[in-house]
């Protein structure tokens, strides 16, 4: 009977609604005064955790340029910043980043969507409704990059307690093609948001909130391809700047409804500008806003944001709050934040993450770490609600 209440609360999670995923509202920062196309300010993100992780900024490329102080949003009791204080609050563009010229509007649009993925989680049985987000291949192997607050259903898909499973889909519409497991996941994240497992609006920065899954098998048993489609990823910082045009590319739930999301669902791309640059602790560049695109709703989280050369910089992450699309600002998680807080938090980057054994390394972390994360989760469901 324990182990059926414990599939039956989780259903329940499940049940809460495919829009979970991207309806974490954060605090608006203090908006930007007018800057200088070399150089911006960047806002202090209101935080629910402490951050552990450590911004690394690249100086070797980076041009110098004036700077100005940041209106942080800080404690009532502290004190403001000095205007003789050394200014710590800004960066500078990285100017002419590649050695290549920039791809076409059609070859981003083709990259985008050949790396991009739906991660459909539902029950086994029964008629609840699933939980539908976004995520983006970034290596030939096969291995995704998501939210954390994707990542924890394929995490808890994993136990058999939980009666839950998830795909990987891809294409237009979204069709069913492999199976995942978590590569890995921060424990950070999991300690400090396990408790929203039953919140069916939980708010969030995005601190932390970020996973790698690594696709282990097909759903048809049908051999692996010998190589995925994926993007390319810069984890420099700076990369992405205010002003710049990005490709943004997802699979947006929220406004079609359960049925159409297992069964129609389709990807969307836009354009957009980054405008505020946020940081989480330093005067590092850790989120960027993207403003009301379509894909500021649910679903989106993982999403894939791409500069003008086709070089992911971003993913989706969390949206503020609005009626609308339009009266929302989609944020995302850059990949200098990515990979500076996997080092912080695992003590290797995303590039030695994956030059290792993609699949002797999702093992390990699923027999070493993956139960105990599994079992914060059981002992939530199993709490009184």
């Amino acid at each position: 009977m324990r182990s059926l209440g414990l599939n039956l609360g989780a259903l329940v999670l499940i049940g809460a609604g495919f829009f979970l995923l991207l309806s974490r509202p954060i605090t608006e920062p203090v908006p930007l005064a007018q800057i200088a196309t070399t150089s911006a300010e960047i806002s202090s993100v209101a935080k629910t955790a402490a951050a552990t992780s450590t911004a690394v900024t690249s100086t070797k490329s980076v041009q110098k340029a004036a700077t100005a102080p940041v209106q942080k949003a800080l404690p009532a009791a502290a004190a403001t910043t000095s205007a003789s204080t050394p200014p710590s609050n800004t960066a500078s563009r990285i100017q002419n980043p590649y050695s290549f010229p920039p791809l076409s509007s059609d070859a981003l649009n083709i990259g985008a969507r050949g790396a991009l993925v739906n991660i459909l989680c539902m029950p086994r049985g029964g008629s609840l409704s699933p939980t539908s987000g976004s995520g983006v291949i970034i290596d030939p192997r096969g291995v995704i990059l998501t939210n954390a607050h994707v990542a924890q259903y394929v995490l808890l898909s994993e136990d058999p307690r939980v009666d839950l499973s998830c795909t990987i889909r891809t294409g237009a519409p979204a069709t069913a093609r492999w199976v995942p497991e978590v590569l890995y996941i921060p424990t950070i994240w999991v300690n400090a948001h396990v408790s929203d497992i039953l919140n069916p609006h939980p708010t969030g920065t995005g601190e932390h909130d970020y996973a790698l899954l690594a696709i282990t098998g097909s759903v048809d048993n049908s051999p692996l391809p010998a190589a995925f489609p994926y993007l390319p990823f810069d984890t420099r910082q700076a990369v992405a700047f205010q002003g710049d045009s990005v490709l943004v590319a997802s699979y947006p739930a929220e406004l079609i409804g359960g049925i159409t999301t297992e069964y129609n669902l389709f990807p969307v791309s836009s354009v957009a500008t980054i405008g505020q640059l946020l940081t989480f602790t330093t005067n590092s560049i850790d989120v960027f806003s993207l403003g009301g695109i379509i894909e500021a709703q649910g679903g989106s989280s993982g999403g894939v944001v791409v500069n003008v050369w086709g070089q992911l910089v971003g993913i989706i992450a969390t949206t503020s709050a609005g009626a609308t699309t339009v009266d929302r600002d989609l944020h995302a998680l850059a990949l200098s934040y990515i990979n500076t807080d996997i080092m912080a938090q695992s003590g290797i980057d995303l590039a030695g993450m994956l030059n290792g054994n993609i699949l002797g390394e999702a093992l390990t972390f699923n027999t070493n770490t993956a139960p105990q994360l599994i079992q914060l989760y059981i002992d939530q469901l199993s709490k009184p609600h």
